[in-house]
């Protein structure tokens, strides 16, 4: 795809009934549902590429997708935006589009992500927010969990935080951010995370682990040992899948 001309489309989905971003047999993938949708609105078939591929549940409102276009393609960008949604479900958006400069490519000059990740913490269920938050019913203590956040931010080994069938050569990651905010009147907590890159299901890691910290099974001042340690059994639990958003992704 490098050096072609391409569209880029901001795209926004509800990721609870896929299977996740990438395609797979006989299974509702993300990338399946708009490469059909391109399909028709091109008449012909189209291989897209993502900044990043989200696990089945995680949600998003700022997927960012290149698609590959041939020379004698002159739609308007309006049209990949009114167009292509009149050919998607409803739960997945086309937000916006815009021709970049040549060569631009939605996963290799991404410069970092930002993903969301929301928890409920009260002592009764939500029927309207159990897909797109996490449940927690015992009191959190948020100081705690914001203070052992800060610890993460930098440049660490992240190997304690990585799913066992992640694929990564190097296990070394940046955070720019990670903060801690909690709605005392919802009893929602909002876990904000920036960074350059993540390991598999690296986001989803450090939010089960900052569970543990908020129900004091943990102490903030673990958190450098277990970053040194690089032992994954040592860390808290994986948090679940559909409440983990992508906010955004960052290009220079």
């Amino acid at each position: 795809m490098t050096g072609s001309r391409c569209v880029k489309l901001t795209v926004a989905y509800d990721g609870t009934d896929f299977a996740g971003w990438q395609l797979q047999p006989r299974q509702r993938t993300v990338q399946g549902v708009l490469e059909a949708g391109l399909e028709k609105l091109l008449g012909r078939p189209s291989r897209i590429m993502a900044a990043g591929r989200t696990d089945a549940g995680v949600h998003a409102e700022g997927q960012v997708v290149s698609v590959p276009l041939e020379p004698s393609e002159r739609l308007p960008e309006k049209a990949f935006v009114g167009g292509l949604n009149g050919f998607l479900p409803m739960d997945v958006a086309v937000r916006s589009a815009e021709f970049p400069p040549p060569g631009f490519d939605a996963r290799r000059s991404s410069r970092g992500k930002h993903y969301r990740y929301r928890i409920l913490n009260r002592p009764y269920r939500s029927p309207l927010q159990r897909l797109t938050h996490w449940e927690l019913f015992p009191p959190l203590d948020i100081a705690a969990m914001d203070a052992a956040a800060w610890h993460f931010v930098g440049e660490h080994d992240f190997s304690a935080f990585r799913a066992a069938d992640c694929p990564a050569k190097t296990t070394t990651r940046r955070i720019d951010r990670f903060s801690v905010q909690a709605n005392a009147a919802e009893r929602e907590i909002v876990i904000d995370v920036r960074g350059t890159a993540f390991l598999k299901h690296m986001v989803r890691n450090l939010v089960g682990t900052l569970a543990f910290v908020g129900r004091h099974r943990l102490r903030p001042e673990d958190i450098p040992k277990l970053i040194a340690g690089r032992d994954r059994k040592r860390a808290g639990p994986t948090a679940p899948a559909h409440g983990l958003c992508l906010i955004e992704v960052y290009y220079a």
